[in-house]
Parts: C-alpha cells; structure tokens; sequence
C-alpha cells in the first residue's frame, strides 16, 4: 500500500505540475526591409527573378526568426502577391525556412494624390502632393507577419485620419509666421503618410496590440519644416493612442484610443532619434517617456544595441551625440523601435548588426540587404 500511495503522490505532483502555466518567450522584431522599387509591380518581378537583396532580407529574418514581424518598405499590392512570393520563396526556403501562417498587408496614403499643393510648386503632382510621399499607391508601405493567429475583425487603422482633427496640430510656419497650408489644404489634409494600424495578436490566453506605425521623415522640406511636424504629429498619435486619449477615430468610425490595461507592442521605423538628426522638438522623447511604456527598454538598460554598429561608426566623422551602440541605420540613428508595453516582462533586445569578423557581417554590411537593420525585444508571457 505504501509503494501505491507513493506512486499515486508523484503522479499527482506531476499532473498539477503539467496544469501549470508555463512562460512563453515571443519575440517581436521589426525591419525597415528596403524593399521599395521606383515603378509600380517592380517589387514582383524583382522577387520573380531571384533578389539578391531580397534574400539577404530574408536571410537575417531567418536569423533572428522573430514571431511578430513588422516590415517596412514593402511595397503594397491589393491582392499580396508580392508578400506572398517573398514568404514561398525567401523565407520558407532553406535550411533555417521560417514560416508565418498569419499575415496582413495594409494600404498607405503613400502615392495618393491628395487635392493640396503640399509642396507649393503651383501643381498637383506624385511624388510630392501624394498624402504620402510616393510615386504610386502603396509605395514604401508596411506588413506584418505572425506565429499567432491575427484577430483581424478586432484591427484598427487610420489612414484617412485627419491632422486638423488632432488637438492642436503642428500647421508649419514660415518665418513670417505665415502658415504654409491654406485654411482648403488643412480640411484636406491626413496625418498619416502611410498608415497607423493597431493589430491584436491572439497569444495562448493573451491578446498583444502590434502598434505599427512609419512616420515620414523629418526632411526634404525648407524653412516651414513641415515634414518635420508632421513626423513629431504622427509620433503624437501613437503616444496619445496608447495613453488611450479620446479624439482619435479610426477608419470605421470606431472612436478612442487603445483601451486601458491592454498589453501592446510598439514597433516601426520612427524616422526619429533622442538626440540626434532633424526632428522636431526632439519629436521621440515624449512618446519613449511615457509611463505606459516598459521603461527599461525605451530608455534604460535594455535599449537594444549591436557591436556591428559601433565599429560601423568608427569609419564616420559626423556629429554623433547619442551612443554609436544603439544606432539603427547607416546613418548613425537610432529610429527603428520595438517598444513592449510597462505590463510586459522583457528578457533581452537587440539589434541585428554584425561585424564585419562574423560569419554574418556580409548580412549587415553596407547596404546589402537595408540601409536599416532589425530591432528585436523578447517578451515573456506568463
């Protein structure tokens, strides 16, 4: 009886052990893949023909095998051809094949002709009075890939937000203090230049909010610095989305900012760095100081970092105020970013960018796959 009652403990423990839950690592990665071309249906054929610099994408994605993917600059097609060909034939080839049975392409305002002379040249004309800088629709758009089912009834976006809609918007100015736009051009006009998208991924028992967003850059403009102000707007309306602030309407009517206690990830190219490059109003400070942010990663000891970047910098001379480690692109910035949520527990981050000595240097070097590199956080769910 001993020996059974013995027995009958151990396969008790070992059952309510196995009803335990287990933590879960997931890692969440965004890339500025590069993967724009200058004519429409150019990215198709690219991929048909065989990318060298497709496969280099592909080849550090594999790599660091993320869960939750983000990519940017890729370019849209309404029907994912493009998307698709690059999942069959890039990612899912080869000894480290990754596989994403989720994904999701949106549409962007880039190539849109909207009804603005927004560059004041006297005539309605892509690139430039896109909503989006562009040369046709979907250029420079973004998607995501996922391990885990995307709950896509419950997806938001806002690309047909108006910025006359954001309290107290950053209307460029000339130094006469004569605004840029006209009171027609400012009804028309939408803040986001390509899309803003909150995206919940169904994780076990949990829902994790991919907030993705990919700011215009803060240049290319004169004295009125509107690219400037509209980056540091589109960066105000991620944090005021997370903060759960109430103006904001999304694209079907529904309105209000991300619902309090939910978990998310903030992940894109923000075009903007801390300290140094041309934003405006150090447009990234306010949104990495937020307290609805997991601190650590945003503006502690887990920023995500690369020796690859360190010695990339060393070949440079230019004014470098912030850490050579932390930087994201070759061109000494650090604004690509994966920002996990204050509830959310983060074991390591890091940014894809070897040395030229490893094995993968040739992935990271130069502009072989990207002018960018990938940012990746892990975050544990218990």
């Amino acid at each position: 009886m001993k020996k059974l009652f013995f027995l009958f403990q151990i396969l008790t423990i070992t059952f309510l052990s196995s009803c335990e839950k287990k933590e879960l690592t997931v890692r969440f990665s965004t890339f500025n893949s590069a993967l724009n071309r200058p004519e429409k249906g150019m990215l198709i054929k690219d991929l048909q023909s065989g990318s060298v610099q497709a496969q280099n994408v592909a080849s550090i994605i594999q790599e660091v095998n993320p869960d939750v993917l983000c990519i940017q600059e890729f370019d849209y097609d309404a029907k994912g051809v493009g998307l698709r060909l690059f999942m069959k034939e890039y990612l899912e080839k080869g000894d480290k094949a990754v596989h994403y049975p989720y994904f999701m392409m949106f549409p962007s305002n880039t190539g849109v002709l909207s009804e603005s002379d927004i560059n004041k040249d006297n005539k309605l004309s892509l690139p430039q009075d896109g909503y989006g800088f562009g040369a046709f629709e979907g250029q420079y758009a973004f998607v995501i890939l996922s391990k885990y089912p995307i709950d896509k009834d419950a997806v938001r976006t806002f690309q047909y937000f108006k910025w006359k809609q954001m309290p107290n918007p950053n209307w460029p100015v000339l130094e006469d203090g004569s605004q840029w736009f006209n009171d027609t051009e400012k009804e028309d006009l939408r803040i986001s230049s390509k899309n803003h998208v909150d995206v919940p991924i169904k994780i076990n028992n949990h829902v994790i909010h991919a907030i993705i967003a990919h700011p215009t850059p803060p240049v290319f403009d004169g004295e009125e610095d509107r690219n400037g102000k509209r980056n540091y707007d589109e960066i105000r309306l991620i944090k005021d989305y997370v903060e759960h602030k109430s103006y904001m309407v999304d694209d079907k009517g529904t309105k209000g900012g991300l619902k309090p206690n939910a978990s998310f990830v903030i992940m894109g190219d923000m075009n903007a760095d801390p300290v140094d490059g041309d934003s405006f109003d150090s447009a990234i400070v306010s949104l990495l100081q937020s307290e609805t942010l997991n601190s650590e990663v945003a503006v502690g000891d887990k920023i995500p970092f690369s020796k690859g970047a360190t010695e990339y910098n060393k070949t440079f001379k230019w004014s470098h105020k912030g850490p050579d480690n932390q930087d994201t692109n070759v061109f000494g910035l650090r604004i690509d970013y994966v920002l996990p949520s204050a509830d959310l527990i983060v074991l390591e981050t890091s940014v894809f960018w070897k040395e030229k000595s490893d094995a993968l240097g040739v992935l990271t070097f130069g502009k072989n796959a990207s002018d960018h590199r990938l940012v990746w956080s892990d975050v544990v769910l218990k």
